[in-house]
C-alpha cells in the first residue's frame, strides 16, 4: 500500500530544476498558494467524482529523502550541496485542503488546494495529479455504468486490463466508493475491505471431459454458492441445459438452489432473455442472471432497452481503463504568493479562455435548495467570505455576467475539508463502505438533468462578485 512506500521521487524532474532555483534565488520560505482544478468532464458528462484523497494523505504523511535519493540528485550535478542538505533534513509544512472522496465535482473548481513554502508546494504537484486524477477518472467512469445498470448490481472485473498493479488495486477501490458492488481484485478487498467476487472461467469447463462434468464438479465443491459459466461451447444447446441438469441432480438433492448463471459473449440481450425462460420453466427462477464481455453504459442502457433478463453486470476493461475517455485533465496553477503579510493573486492568461485560472486564496461553496435538497450551484470564493443564507443570494455566470438568477430559500456548504496544517495531518478518511454511501448520496442531490449521459444539463459553477472582480482587475492589468 502507498504509505508503506516512499514515493517522494516520484515527481517530474522539473520540479527539483525550479526548487533548486528557487532556493538559490532566496525563495526557499516564499508563501505559494496552488490550485487543483480540471477543465472537461470524461465522456462529456455532466458531473465528475472525486476520488483518491486518502492515497494523498498517505503520500505527504510519508515525504522524505532517503540517502540514496540525495546521492542520485548530487550524480545530476545540477545542485547546490546547500539545497541537497535541505532536502535532507526535509519537513513537510504545507497546509492543505481537498474536496471529499466520493462528492461530485465540476470544472474549474479547486478540488485540492495547497498553502506553504513555495519549494514544498510546488514539489508535490505530480503525485497531487497523479492521485486525483486517476482515481477521479475510474470512479467517474464507474458510476456512469452503475447508473445504467439501474439499480443492478456492478461488479469490477477490470484488474488484468489495468494500467499497472496499482492501477488494479486503486481502481477497484474507487469503483466501488463510486457504486460497484464488488471486485474480482482479491487484494482490494484485503486492503480496503471492498468485497473480492468471482467464480470460474472457461479454463474451467474446458479441463473437464464434458461440459456437464465441469459444472457438476463445481456444484459438488461451492453448493452454496454454485454459479456456473454457460457460454464456453453453445449457452442455449448446452451450457443451459447442463447447468440445469447439475441443478437438478446435484443442488436439489442438498437441499440447495443455485446463485446464479453467466454469460461472457454472444448477444446478451437475446440470449439472455432465452436464458431466463429455460431456467424459469425448469423451476428456478430464483437463478440469476450475470452478464459480462466488454460492457460500458452505453452498451448495458442498450442491452435493458431490448429487455434483456440481467440482474448483474460484470464490468472490466472499459471501466478500469476507462476507455472512451482515459484521461481526467487536472491541473495544478499558482493561485497566489505572499508579500509582506499580504496574499498577492496571481493569475494564467491564454488566448484558450478555458486555460485563465482563477486568482487568489480561494474556497468552495455548494448551495443546496431547501425546498427539494438538490444542489442548485456550486460558488468559487475568497477564503475570507461567507454567504449569507438569510437573503437571496445572486449567482451569474463569470462568462456571461447577463445571465443571472437569485436563489432564495438555499442553504451553503463548504466543500473544501483541511488535510494538513502546517504540515501535520489533521484529517481522519473514512472507510470505504462510509464513502460508497456518502457519494451515492451525493449524487442523488443532483439534478437528473445533470445526470444525462447525452447532452447534460451544465450545472452552474459560478465566482463570487468579489473575485470575479479581483480576475477582471488582474485580466485588464496583464493584457494592456
Amino acid at each position: 500500500m502507498v504509505e508503506n512506500i516512499n514515493l517522494t521521487m516520484l515527481v517530474d524532474f522539473y520540479e527539483f530544476t525550479m526548487a533548486n532555483g528557487y532556493f538559490e534565488k532566496g525563495f526557499r520560505d516564499r508563501i505559494a498558494y496552488f490550485d487543483m482544478f480540471f477543465r472537461k468532464i470524461p465522456d462529456d458528462g455532466g458531473f465528475a467524482v472525486m476520488m483518491g484523497v486518502e492515497q494523498l494523505v498517505d503520500y505527504l504523511k510519508n515525504l522524505h529523502f532517503d540517502e540514496e535519493d540525495i546521492k542520485y540528485l548530487r550524480s545530476k550535478n545540477l545542485f547546490s550541496e546547500e539545497f541537497l542538505d535541505y532536502l535532507k533534513n526535509f519537513e513537510f509544512a504545507c497546509d492543505v485542503w481537498a474536496v471529499p472522496e466520493g462528492t461530485p465535482i465540476f470544472p474549474q473548481e479547486p478540488i485540492v488546494m495547497v498553502r506553504g513554502p513555495v519549494i514544498q508546494a510546488q514539489f508535490i504537484e505530480t503525485m497531487i495529479l497523479l492521485t486525483i486524477n486517476h482515481q477521479s477518472l475510474i470512479a467517474t467512469k464507474a458510476n456512469r455504468i452503475v447508473r445504467a445498470a439501474d439499480g443492478r448490481a456492478v461488479m469490477e472485473f477490470g484488474s488484468r486490463r489495468a494500467q499497472g498493479y496499482d492501477g488494479a488495486m486503486l481502481g477497484a477501490r474507487a469503483a466501488y466508493i463510486a457504486g460497484c458492488s464488488g471486485t474480482a481484485c482479491t487484494i482490494s478487498d484485503r486492503d480496503y475491505g471492498i468485497p473480492a467476487l468471482g467464480t470460474m472461467a472457461h479454463s474451467w469447463v474446458q479441463l473437464f471431459d464434458s461440459e456437464y462434468d465441469a459444472f457438476r464438479a463445481y456444484a459438488e465443491v461451492y453448493p452454496d454458492n454454485c454459479i456456473l459459466l454457460v457460454d464456453t461451447y453453445n449457452v442455449l444447446k448446452s451450457g443451459i441445459p447442463n447447468a440445469i441438469r447439475v441443478f437438478d441432480e446435484v443442488l436439489k438433492p442438498m437441499g440447495c438452489r443455485p446463485k446464479g448463471v453467466r454469460i461472457d459473449s454472444g448477444d446478451i440481450a437475446y440470449l439472455t432473455k432465452k436464458m431466463r425462460k429455460m431456467l424459469d420453466d425448469a423451476g428456478y427462477p430464483d437463478c440469476k442472471i450475470t452478464a459480462s464481455n466488454s460492457l460500458d453504459e452505453y452498451i448495458i442502457r442498450d442491452t435493458l432497452m431490448q429487455g434483456a433478463k440481467i440482474d448483474s453486470f460484470g464490468v472490466g476493461e472499459r471501466l478500469i481503463t476507462s476507455l472512451s475517455s482515459p484521461v481526467f485533465g487536472g491541473v495544478y496553477k499558482l493561485a497566489a504568493i505572499e508579500s509582506d503579510g499580504e496574499i498577492v493573486p496571481r493569475i494564467k492568461i491564454s488566448e484558450n479562455t478555458t486555460k485563465i485560472t482563477n486568482p487568489g486564496f480561494k474556497q468552495l461553496f455548494r448551495l443546496y435548495s431547501n425546498e427539494s435538497g438538490e444542489a442548485v450551484a456550486d460558488v468559487i470564493a475568497l477564503y475570507d467570505e461567507e454567504i449569507d443564507e438569510s437573503q437571496p443570494y445572486e449567482i451569474f455566470d463569470p462568462d456571461h455576467t447577463w445571465k443571472r438568477k437569485k436563489l432564495s430559500n438555499f442553504h451553503a456548504k463548504k466543500l473544501l475539508v483541511q488535510l494538513f496544517e502546517k504540515g501535520k495531518c489533521v484529517y481522519e478518511s473514512p472507510d470505504v463502505h462510509e464513502l460508497k454511501k456518502y457519494c451515492a448520496e451525493q449524487i442523488d442531490k443532483l439534478w437528473d438533468e445533470v445526470k444525462r449521459f447525452e447532452n447534460p444539463h451544465k450545472y452552474y459553477v459560478d465566482l463570487s462578485p468579489r473575485l470575479w472582480k479581483m480576475k477582471e482587475e488582474l485580466l485588464e492589468q496583464y493584457s494592456g
